[in-house]
């Protein structure tokens, strides 16, 4: 077996170990009610048997890294896989430590499903190893992005203790505006999860179906074969089109529940030819998370939010608030140091200017603004409490789209980070 076949068992092995963790967290808030015995004591108990395995899965998630690494002969962070199967791993470091300090091991249980669906979205991405483009062929590679993955895990886990503040402290009975106003976007936030767990069941889904759908485009790419003045251009679906790509002709298409042709035609303001393939996944998660969301609702018969409530009583909300502005005050500075004034030396060296407006960069110093304006607030203006948690919770879905948005979606140097 070769380091990277062992790596990828690794990968596997560390990801159900991590499911593992977050049941037995499970059974620590969900078996307190049952105890018959003191429920502290027992969540106690079955926390520390969660953070035991949490720790276990960790160290597979290090081997995975490290041979990784050693079978592709540079750092494992240069394609989409790599880097989130990595900034997974942070979040289960920046969790370690911020348990060093406060022992609140309940914190996994909404740490760990975030370290879990980012693992789950880094396996939808190819992972084949990737000979590493000049410009990452540097020791700032691993400083640059080493830093700024631990900066933005230790926003993670400020994110995960915010939630549970408002988790904790929004009152789902109350009937004022502000009650219904603060019910609605916790349960959002939490659509939104259902929606990302969606997109990655889906694409599993129908990877695991086999689906295909080959359009044929017309185009201005150079990369493809010239055909007097135009070029044609070759897009695979891997999802049922919903929407064909622009100005295309269908050249093979797999039928899906009776659906033998696209429904729509991406529009033309929608540039690039793979406009159209993007499109078609975000609908597809939109469809498939709302479904979701739906049949939990049907299950449980209450908002999402009002059914996880009840697993936090007796965690004091003061001590969230303050894991929350604890973790982002560690990763601010560490976020600073990776992502932006490495990051500079780093492009002045390989491409000899510190700045040069890249999406990337714009929406790295966007996100630092972001936690700037975060510590400001609560350090001077005294924004503690749920303000301060909604800014931590609004602070990681600008990170997320800082890492996925710009390297999917906006074409710029940092584009050879994404995926096919």
């Amino acid at each position: 077996m070769s380091l990277l076949d062992f790596s990828s068992d690794a990968f596997i092995v560390s990801f159900f170990l991590y499911c593992a963790a977050f049941m037995l967290y499970g059974v620590a808030v969900m078996g307190k009610k049952w105890s018959n015995r003191d429920p502290q004591a027992h969540v106690e108990r079955w926390g520390k048997r969660a953070f035991i395995a949490s720790t276990v899965a960790l160290a597979a998630h290090l081997i995975f890294f490290g041979t990784r690494w050693a079978g592709a002969g540079h750092i494992p962070v240069s394609n989409m896989y790599e880097f989130m199967s990595f900034l997974s791993m942070m979040i289960m470091v920046a969790f370690i430590v911020v348990y060093a300090i406060y022992r609140k091991s309940l914190l996994g249980l909404f740490a760990l499903p975030l370290t879990i669906i980012i693992m789950a979205y880094a396996a939808v991405f190819p992972q084949e190893v990737q000979p590493l483009i000049p410009a990452l062929q540097s020791i700032w590679l691993k400083i640059h992005v080493t830093l700024a993955a631990l900066g933005e895990a230790f926003f993670a886990v400020g994110f995960a203790a915010g939630f549970m503040y408002l988790l904790r402290t929004v009152d789902f009975s109350g009937k004022d505006k502000s009650s219904r106003r603060q019910r609605g976007w916790v349960e959002f936030t939490l659509i939104t999860i259902v929606v990302v767990v969606g997109f990655i069941g889906s694409v599993f889904a129908f990877r695991a179906s086999g689906y295909e759908a080959v359009f044929v485009q017309e185009t201005t790419s150079i990369d493809t074969e010239v055909q007097g003045n135009s070029t044609i251009e070759k897009v695979i679906y891997r999802m049922p089109p919903i929407f064909a790509p622009y100005n295309s002709e269908v050249e093979s298409i797999k039928p899906f529940l009776g659906m033998k042709e696209p429904l729509l035609e991406t529009p033309s303001w929608m540039n690039g030819v793979n406009a159209g393939r993007k499109l078609n996944t975000v609908v597809w998660s939109l469809i498939v998370g709302l479904i979701l969301y739906g049949l939990i609702r049907l299950i449980i018969r209450r908002p999402l939010g009002q059914t996880l409530q009840p697993m936090l009583d007796g965690i004091d909300a003061d001590d969230l608030d303050e894991i929350s502005y604890r973790a982002i005050a560690i990763g601010f500075p560490i976020f600073t140091l990776g992502a932006l004034i490495f990051a500079m030396i780093w492009a002045q060296i390989a491409w000899s200017r510190f700045w040069g407006w890249d999406p990337k960069e714009v929406w790295a110093l966007i996100t630092w603004l972001y936690y700037s304006v975060y510590l400001h607030l609560r350090l001077s203006r005294g924004w503690q409490g749920r303000k301060s948690a909604w800014l931590a919770v609004l602070g990681f879905l600008v990170v997320m789209f800082t890492l996925v948005g710009v390297n999917l979606i906006i074409a710029g140097l940092h584009s050879y980070a994404g995926a096919d």
